[in-house]
């Protein structure tokens, strides 16, 4: 029996406010079942499951396309230049200056992460330090054909399946091995992007892609030391500015031990031989893997340093066997 009400009174039959809130919820949720079942919710459902809705636009995947070109469109307006070669990224002298500045700082603090390197060098790649080695290059015969001929130091084009092949005394072998046994191949070097003349980047593309070849000619592996150790060549015989950065500032991060055997042995041979060997940039390495390895060190005036795998073995062997001798006595009581 429902509660009589003012309105009751009037002659009328009114609800009590839960009944009223329990219609008003049903009313709701049968308005939203309907909208989905006979809605537009549904049409678009069934629209779906038949594949139509995604087929209105047969030329979807075109306007995509349109979408991408509009805003590499856009980037390129904001730039300060158009590309002046394929992968070319103009920059304005700010952001040089900006990227300089913190892909410095993050490869002293990182320099395992090789896109820090990659970007400070070309940071610093000053048009006037690729000037004066490019007329280093047009002053010599070979540096010329290199110019000309614009080599590109790719695995493929290396052939690297034959230097395996080749007699264990020629460079193309030792090249083979150093890349083997360091988990590199020449592909691993990065593409020229922020360098705007184009011979400059080629330039700077050649320095970078035959830095592995001043590794395996001097038996340096890549680790910390061993890289300091060609920057330092590097900087001494071809004045790259990113490389004298890295002599410098890199040992700072070392441990004394490795500090000491950098400043005694490996620094002053890298300054010395860079200074005294002939331009780097000037050998076609390409034509000299068949070669005596040691005909050509003789005749590029290099040799290389005491072995750093070495000394870095013997390091750890001693401290191992220091630490067994401290274990033993530690363990007859003699320490105590």
């Amino acid at each position: 029996m429902f509660p009589i009400t003012r309105a009751t009174r009037k002659g009328a039959f009114a609800l009590s406010p839960p009944q009223n809130r329990t219609l008003l919820l049903e009313a709701l949720a049968g308005a939203v079942l309907g909208d989905l079942v006979f809605g537009r919710q549904a049409q678009l459902a069934d629209k779906m499951h038949r594949g139509e809705l995604h087929n209105r636009h047969d030329d979807y995947e075109e306007l995509q396309k349109e979408r991408t070109e509009r805003r590499l469109r856009t980037l390129r307006d904001t730039r300060p230049s158009p590309p002046n070669y394929p992968g070319h990224i103009p920059l304005h002298t700010s952001e040089k200056l900006l990227m300089f500045l913190v892909s410095g700082v993050r490869a002293f603090f990182h320099p395992e992460n090789g896109i820090n390197i990659v970007q400070l060098g070309e940071a610093s790649a000053f048009p006037v330090f690729l000037e004066s080695l490019k007329n280093t290059m047009l002053s010599d015969t070979t540096g010329r054909r290199i110019l000309r001929d614009k080599p590109d130091v790719k695995e493929d084009i290396l052939k690297m399946e034959t230097l395996e092949k080749l007699p264990k005394n020629t460079f193309g072998y030792v090249f083979y091995q150093w890349c083997r046994r360091q988990k590199v191949t020449p592909d691993t070097r990065a593409q020229v992007q922020y360098v705007d003349d184009p011979v400059h980047a080629f330039v700077f593309k050649r320095f970078r892609q035959c830095h592995d070849f001043y590794h395996a000619l001097n038996n340096a592996p890549i680790v910390i030391e061993g890289e300091i150790t060609i920057k330092a060549l590097e900087a001494a015989n071809m004045g790259v500015p990113m490389a004298a950065l890295g002599a410098l500032l890199a040992p700072l991060r070392l441990k004394p031990v490795q500090r000491k055997r950098l400043y005694e042995i490996y620094l002053p041979w890298a300054v010395r031989s860079g200074l005294s060997c002939k331009p780097l940039i000037n050998v076609y390495w390409e034509e000299q893997l068949m070669r005596d390895v040691g005909e050509l060190r003789a005749e590029l005036g290099i040799y290389p340093p005491p072995d750093l795998r070495a000394m870095r073995e013997a390091r750890k062997a001693e401290i191992k066997e220091l630490t067994a001798k401290y274990n033993i006595l530690a363990t007859k009581g003699v320490l105590r």
